[in-house]
């Protein structure tokens, strides 16, 4: 299931970004990046807890004799539909976010979607987890480090991608019901491919909008949860959509 994306800030023309390297810049996405790490931290430990602690799995999923994975038990469901709610929530009611409150979305978010994660661990071998997990984390690196570096205006592509988001999530409800031979490889392929122009373009946009904020502290603050959360959705994507051709399924 693809989560949606966290459009908070308004891209910003890139050619202040260009400034001389500004130690606040830096600080701030360093600070932005440690959430990230933490966030798939907390993830990976209540994905694993999930997946692995038998009374904790059957909570949430229905599992076979051999243990793979059967379905979802109502609570299940819930969890895996509880980070759109909050996210969804959190858009109406916290119109001028503070860093407390952006912080306490981001983490529940990292939470719940850890927890709906642990499916991938009654589906696919703990092996191919570990190597997609690090196939994605160096894509991430090298994706994110472009967007901070490249001198190209990356705004003029936020409507296609945005596009390309609404797109996929349609396709993927329609392959709940309808999965002709080859559309889940087109669906995961332009899955893939839209996240990790969205890597590229959150990170020159997060960059953007540290200059808009202008030293803003409050705001910095609630930025930091905000642009962690955009890039940790990037990263939890992307990993799902490359599990499609790397993971190796359970016997």
């Amino acid at each position: 299931m693809s989560h949606s994306h966290d459009e908070r800030f308004p891209a910003a023309p890139a050619a202040r970004a260009d400034m001389s390297i500004d130690l606040g810049l830096r600080r701030f996405m360093l600070g932005v990046y440690n959430k990230v790490a933490l966030g798939l931290t907390l993830s990976g430990a209540l994905a694993y807890t999930t997946s692995m602690i038998a009374p904790v799995r059957d909570t949430l999923f229905r599992v076979t004799p051999e243990g793979s994975f059967a379905g979802y038990t109502p609570i299940g469901l819930a969890v895996v539909f509880a980070p759109l709610v909050v996210l969804l929530g959190a858009m109406f009611v916290m119109r001028r976010p503070n860093a407390s409150g952006a912080s306490f979305i981001y983490w529940t978010v990292a939470a719940l979607i850890g927890a709906s994660l642990g499916v991938l661990g009654l589906v696919y071998t703990g092996a191919s987890l570990v190597s997609t997990f690090l196939i994605t984390a160096t894509a991430f690196g090298a994706l994110s480090l472009f967007g901070y570096t490249t001198r190209m205006d990356m705004s003029g592509f936020g409507s296609f991608l945005l596009v390309g988001l609404v797109g996929l999530i349609i396709a993927t409800f329609v392959q709940m019901f309808w999965n002709p031979p080859g559309f889940s490889f087109v669906v995961s392929a332009a899955g893939v491919l839209i996240f990790a122009c969205l890597i590229a373009y959150d990170t020159q946009r997060l960059k953007n909008a540290y200059y808009q904020l202008d030293g803003d502290a409050a705001a910095l603050g609630a930025a930091t949860s905000y642009g962690a959360l955009s890039l940790y959705l990037d990263f939890i994507n992307l990993f799902q959509f490359l599990l499609a051709f790397l993971g190796e399924r359970r016997s």
